[in-house]
C-alpha cells in the first residue's frame, strides 16, 4: 500500500481537534516531548488511511512517535500539512513527512509562544488585571473572550492547513522571521508598561536630619520615575538566572524580603 484511499471529512477535523485541545500534552516526557500526543491526535485518521494492523500502519506510527515539540497553540498547523501530504501520497511520503515535522516544529514554536504565550496574555491580562483592581467586572469577560478566541483560532487552522497543503510552508516562510520578531518586541514593550502600570512599591523612608526631612521616594522619581519597580523587576530577573534559583524560590524570596523591608518602613505600598 503506497498511497492512502481515504479522504478526511470534517468529523476527522473535528476529533482530531478535540484530541489536541484536551490530550495533546498529557503523553509529554522528556526524552519524545510531544511526540506520543501527536501520535494520539492522528491515530484514527492513519488507521483509516493505512487499515489496522498494516506494516506500512505501524511503521507511521513509529514515525509519528519520534521527538515532536512545538507551540500548542499552533501545533495543528503541523498536523494538517502533514495530513495532506499523507493523503495524498500515503506510505512513500515517510520520509517528507518527518522532514517537515522537524523543520516546522521550532519556527511556530517561537511565534506560538511569543505571540499567544507572552504577547496576547500579556495585552489582555493587563487590561483584565487594571479592571479588577479598578472593581470592574468586564475585566473577566475580556480575558474570557481572549481565551475563547484563541480556541477558535486553534480549532480552525487544523482544516485551512490541510487545504493549503505544503503551499502553505512556502507562502509563510518569508514572513516567519518578521513575524517572530516583531511579537517579541510587542512582548517586551507590553511587559514595560506591566511593570510602569502594575507594580506599586515606592519608599516609605523618609530620614530627617535636623528640621530637614528627605522625601527619598521623591528624589527618585526625579532621577526615574518607577525606578523601584524596575529595579524589583530586573532584581527578579537576575535571580532566575542564578543556577539554583527557580520561579518558585523567586516568589518566595520576594515575599520575604517585601514583608521585612515592609515592616521595617523601607517600603510600602
Amino acid at each position: 500500500m503506497t498511497k492512502s484511499n481515504y479522504k478526511l471529512t470534517k468529523k476527522d477535523f473535528n476529533q482530531i481537534n478535540k484530541r489536541s485541545l484536551f490530550t495533546f500534552q498529557l503523553g509529554w516526557n522528556y526524552e519524545r516531548m510531544q511526540g506520543s500526543g501527536y501520535l494520539y491526535t492522528i491515530l484514527p485518521q492513519l488507521r483509516k488511511m493505512y487499515g489496522d494492523d498494516t506494516p506500512e500502519l505501524k511503521e507511521m506510527m513509529r514515525t509519528h512517535a519520534q521527538f515532536f515539540n512545538t507551540s500548542n497553540f499552533l501545533n495543528t498547523i503541523i498536523t494538517g500539512i502533514d495530513l495532506a501530504i499523507e493523503e495524498k501520497e500515503g506510505y512513500s511520503a515517510k520520509e517528507s513527512v518527518a522532514g517537515i515535522k522537524v523543520g516546522l516544529m521550532g519556527p511556530f514554536a517561537a511565534i506560538g509562544d511569543s505571540i499567544f504565550g507572552a504577547l496576547v496574555p500579556t495585552i489582555f491580562g493587563a487590561l483584565a488585571a487594571n479592571m479588577a483592581v479598578n472593581g470592574n467586572p468586564i475585566g473577566a469577560f475580556i480575558w474570557m473572550a481572549a481565551q475563547i478566541a484563541i480556541m477558535v483560532f486553534r480549532w480552525k487552522q487544523l482544516a485551512f492547513a490541510y487545504k493549503e497543503g505544503i503551499s502553505l510552508v512556502t507562502t509563510m516562510q518569508s514572513r516567519l522571521t518578521a513575524m517572530t520578531n516583531a511579537a517579541t518586541l510587542m512582548g517586551v514593550f507590553m511587559v514595560g508598561a506591566l511593570v510602569a502600570t502594575m507594580i506599586n512599591v515606592h519608599f516609605a523612608w523618609a530620614p530627617s536630619i535636623g528640621d530637614l526631612t528627605i522625601n527619598v521616594q521623591n528624589n527618585v522619581d526625579m532621577i526615574m520615575p518607577r525606578l523601584l519597580p524596575a529595579a524589583i523587576v530586573g532584581g527578579v530577573y537576575w535571580l532566575l538566572g542564578k543556577k539554583n534559583i527557580t520561579s518558585t524560590r523567586a516568589i518566595f524570596i520576594v515575599l520575604i524580603i517585601s514583608v521585612a523591608l515592609s515592616a521595617l518602613g523601607v517600603i510600602s505600598k
